[in-house]
């Protein structure tokens, strides 16, 4: 009933004071939880049941990861010949589990679509001496032990690596390729230099901080941990405005409705884990300030280089817009550190494909309904598909299906899934630094290494003398990341009343009616406190980044830390690898003996890839009209997708070497019977055709293909 003008003052007060009593109750619970999850030995916020399969604490080189294995859903039977999935967590200050915090999610795509599943996560607190190598190597044992599970499977297991674990997979697969399969980056920085004016301010924060000796600072306060809470005050700060205002006043404006989803989401975000001092240091020097991930310039402890170049799998790039943690440019620059061309791309054997969302923000990539439904389901339906493809850089372009969409019985749900080819302009076009930037960044990363080598040499023995074991828990405990919590649970006195209060307050429920004008007061006053704030930010951004543009930018310093006169490349050569180069050279010349070998099989792909190699655009329905004709062959004579795989990049690489020698080679591959031939050509005519009518140039290839496998037959005549 509308308020009056006598009592909608009382009715906003009394609205008022329940709302505050029941969010306070909200934080109570808030902070019971954390106390409550601090005691279990593995929390973790996973929606699924999980097994544990392997104990990374029991390995030779032990770490506080752990790979389990979530059962597939009631009723559901797993088709052993498909991929399993392993969706591994970031371990960025949070505990585990968001990959599979909702039905919808990472791991409910994958398990609806019949995949088996596998989870990495990890135990709050490290082991003693545990670094990231270490992490690695105890990931390419969890591959092995996932591809051992599953020997029937037509392809190598599928990674998820969201964020963080993003690049720690990278690794991994750059030094063990030959055990992942397509590999998707959800949200996974790589090239942490790089961005735009203006924008993407925490690429600054190193080098304003004067380098990663606060790191140090940090992880011996710790006592030889750092603590995640910093990591996780660090990406609150970026965005005050949600961080101090919109956050908790959403929880107060909308208690009656938004209590359970704050609570889900807290239950994760304020669990902060433990990382070693050496692992974060490693992060920061090596990743964060160094940059070395991108440029080639890492090593591992014996010598060995990782060089992303290596890894033959599909790498699938997912980032957003509206990310302002990982931005399109951090999650892409790479393949411009590493490649000069995109011809370079297809001659190192590598698939890359990648997709930008339009809005949405960081933690939505891995935990918003809307994107498992789409990207994430999208990408999980067509792994096949993006795994068979040739070697080269693709977009992925997802539309929706209309009544419109021909052969609409090809595609698996709502969304057509299409991929593009790109040039790396396409790369460049998303925005990257010049020449004095990245000379910027050099000059920050050399002065990190003398503040650090400073703080070592002067500070560190001291720092150490005086912090013991219960000073490093204290500072734990103290921490605004962690007293906010503890402060609001029952282990607080004054918090006693309170769920008393909040049962009453349930029981006379008054809710506001949404025409009071005190309500529009306060929904105007929050507007302002979150556009005072952003301002607030933007001011801070700007001068963070002048700050850093004018300071490292001196060319005094920059001469102070050994950086000579003149503009740096800004994507610097990397380190040659030899063996990988004459690899490449063997293959080439090999592929000249392989223009009049092989069957009917390699001449169906051949004419395929002649075809469409005219406008290059791929989508599911060819994969789907592909997959229903490889379906009628009786098991035992299909051919399995690993030896397709590499039939299509062969004859793909051919046709790109010098495609009229191939086509005039392709009567050499027809050493077949008449029926034998037609059967091939339909199979030709039927997946070139999956997409709807041919354009002129593919008719008119398809059309020459016809006359090789055929002769000279009419169309009609020849596919009836």
């Amino acid at each position: 009933m509308p308020a009056t003008s006598t009592n909608f003052v009382t009715e906003y007060w009394t609205d008022a004071f329940q709302r505050w009593v029941l969010t306070l109750d909200v934080l109570r619970q808030r902070g019971n939880t954390y106390f409550e999850r601090r005691g279990e030995i593995a929390p973790h916020v996973l929606a699924f049941d999980a097994k544990l399969v392997l104990d990374g604490r029991k390995f030779e080189r032990p770490v506080n990861y752990v790979l389990a294995h979530i059962p597939p859903a009631d009723g559901v039977t797993l088709d052993p010949t498909k991929r399993p999935f392993v969706i591994v967590d970031p371990r960025a200050g949070h505990g585990p589990g968001i990959g599979g915090m909702k039905q919808d999610s990472e791991i409910g795509v994958a398990r609806a679509a019949g995949h088996p599943c596998y989870f990495v996560g990890f135990l709050p607190e490290p082991m003693p001496g545990q670094t990231i190598e270490d992490v690695c190597c105890a990931e390419a044992r969890f591959l092995e032990e996932v591809a051992r599970r599953h020997p029937e499977a037509e392809g190598k297991p599928a990674i998820i690596g969201n964020c963080q674990a993003g690049w720690q997979m990278m690794i991994t697969a750059a030094l063990h390729p030959e055990l992942c399969g397509p590999i998707v980056l959800a949200g996974s920085p790589l090239s942490y230099w790089v961005g735009v004016r203006g924008k993407n301010p925490m690429r600054y924060l190193g080098g304003v901080l004067g380098g990663t000796w606060l790191t140090a600072l940090s992880g011996d306060i710790g006592k030889g941990k750092f603590d995640g809470a910093n990591l996780v005050a660090n990406f609150e700060s970026m965005n005050p405005a949600n961080t101090l205002w919109e956050k908790p006043y959403g929880v107060y404006s909308k208690v009656d409705t938004e209590a359970s989803r704050f609570l889900d989401f807290e239950t994760w975000w304020g669990s902060p884990v433990l990382l070693n001092a050496e692992e974060m240091q490693w992060i920061a020097d090596n990743l964060f300030v160094g940059n070395k991930l991108a440029t080639g310039h890492l090593h591992t402890a014996d010598g060995t280089r990782v060089d992303l170049r290596n890894i033959k799998s599909p790498i699938i790039v997912f980032s957003s817009w509206g990310d302002n943690i990982t931005p399109p440019q951090q999650a892409l620059g790479w393949i411009l550190d590493l490649y000069g061309h995109e011809n370079e791309i297809v001659e190192t054997g590598q698939t890359i494909v990648y997709t930008t969302h339009q809005t949405i923000g960081h933690l939505g990539i891995f935990v918003s309904g809307k994107v498992a439904v789409r990207e994430h389901a999208e990408f999980a339906g067509c792994m096949d598909m993006i795994d068979l493809m040739p070697p080269g850089l693709y977009e992925a372009v997802i539309t929706e299906v209309t009544e419109d969409t021909e052969n609409a019985a090809l595609i698996d749900g709502r969304y057509l899934f299409r991929l593009e080819p790109r040039t790396l302009d396409a790369i460049r076009a998303l925005g990257r630094n010049d020449a004095a930037d990245e000379r910027r960044f050099e000059t920050a990363a050399r002065v990190s290494e003398i503040n650090l080598g400073l703080y070592r040499a002067v500070a560190q023995p001291a720092v150490r003398t005086m912090v013991g074991d219960e000073a490093a828990s204290a500072a734990r405990e103290l921490h605004p990341n962690r007293l906010r919590f503890a402060m609001f649970s029952d282990r607080n006195p004054l918090m006693e009343p309170i769920k008393k209060m909040a049962e009453d307050v349930r029981k006379d429920r008054a809710p506001v009616s949404p025409n009071n004008p005190l309500l529009a007061l306060e929904s105007v006053t929050s507007h302002w406190i979150s556009a005072w704030l952003d301002s607030f930010r933007l001011a801070r951004d700007s001068m963070t980044e002048a700050a850093f543009v004018t300071v490292y930018g001196s060319p005094l310093l920059q001469a102070a830390v050994g950086l000579g006169a003149g503009a740096s490349d800004p994507h610097p050569n990397i380190e040659r690898d030899l063996a990988r180069e004459a690899a490449t050279a063997h293959s080439r010349a090999e592929l000249e003996t392989l223009f009049e070998k092989g069957g009917l099989i390699e001449a169906v792909v051949r004419a395929l890839v002649y075809i469409r190699v005219a406008t290059g655009s791929i989508d599911e329905r060819g994969f789907g009209a592909l997959q229903a004709i490889r379906a009628m062959r009786p098991p035992t004579e299909r051919l399995h997708m690993p030896d397709l795989k590499k039939v299509i990049r062969e004859q793909y690489l051919l046709v790109r070497l010098d495609e009229e020698r191939a086509v005039r080679a392709l009567p050499a591959l027809l050493q077949a019977t008449d029926e034998e031939r037609r059967a091939a050509f339909d199979i030709v005519r039927r997946i070139a055709a999956a997409r709807g009518a041919l354009g002129e140039v593919e008719a008119g290839r398809l059309h020459r293909v016809q006359t090789l496998f055929l002769g000279a037959a009419p169309l009609a005549e020849a596919v009836a």
